[in-house]
């Protein structure tokens, strides 16, 4: 049965493993991990497993018959006792993924290689600014703060693509020469949001290879720094 529950609360993120153990979790065999904690006064065990693909898993069990309770899963359910175990049920499950997960909106593979490529090479990680746009995140470097990248999610047509659905994007900084030279309308924009002058918008589609998206980066990372 779906659980809406686990759906919202972990929806857009990703399990970040390393944390798990310090949370609490005990890693199992298989390669899953498993976390056990006493709720309403001990009651009930609360156990929560996330499987090796990051699968979620939350079961409630009454602590003196050992019987599995689900009435605070279902919808229409009421009365005191199962809103309070729907609402520490709720609270351990925020507490796991503020601790144990990180924000997973970018889709695409090359917007995943992105963020790898410059956690590893520069030591930055996006920095997700505005509640109204959670899939938006940018770049910035640390000595001075400047952002040299902007990942961002948007409708192919804000960007003059002419098709339905969304698309990851990477604004970055470029000299006008640069940018006058690619803008194509196919995979190279001019900055969605950003000076049009100083910003291209690159596709994180695979139609620009990841080697040309690094020297990319390089460039916007050094314009940044110059004073």
């Amino acid at each position: 049965m779906r659980n809406e529950i686990i759906d919202e609360i972990f929806k857009d993120k990703r399990c970040d493993k390393k944390r798990l153990t310090a949370f609490g979790f005990s890693p199992a065999n298989d390669g899953s991990y498993e976390y056990v904690e006493e709720i309403l006064n001990g009651q009930f065990l609360l156990t929560v497993k996330i499987g090796r693909s990051g699968k979620i898993e939350a079961e409630v069990i009454e602590a003196e018959f050992r019987d599995k309770y689900s009435l605070h899963l279902v919808p229409n359910a009421t009365g005191q006792f199962v809103t309070s175990v729907k609402n520490e049920y709720c609270r351990v499950l925020k507490s796991i993924a503020q601790n144990c997960f990180v924000p997973d909106y970018f889709k695409s593979p090359q917007s995943k290689r992105v963020i790898e490529h410059i956690r590893k090479k520069y030591g930055d990680e996006p920095q997700y600014l505005w509640k109204k746009f959670p899939a938006n995140a940018v770049f910035r470097r640390s000595d001075n703060a400047k952002w040299y990248g902007a990942l961002l999610v948007v409708p192919k047509r804000k960007i003059g693509l002419e098709s339905d659905g969304k698309i990851d994007i990477l604004d970055l900084r470029a000299d006008e020469e640069f940018i006058d030279s690619h803008i194509d309308g196919k995979k190279y924009f001019r900055g969605y949001h950003m000076n049009k002058r100083h910003w291209i918008t690159v596709c994180m589609d695979g139609s620009v290879s990841m080697s040309e998206i690094k020297d990319r980066i390089a460039d916007s990372y050094a314009i940044a720094g110059k004073r």
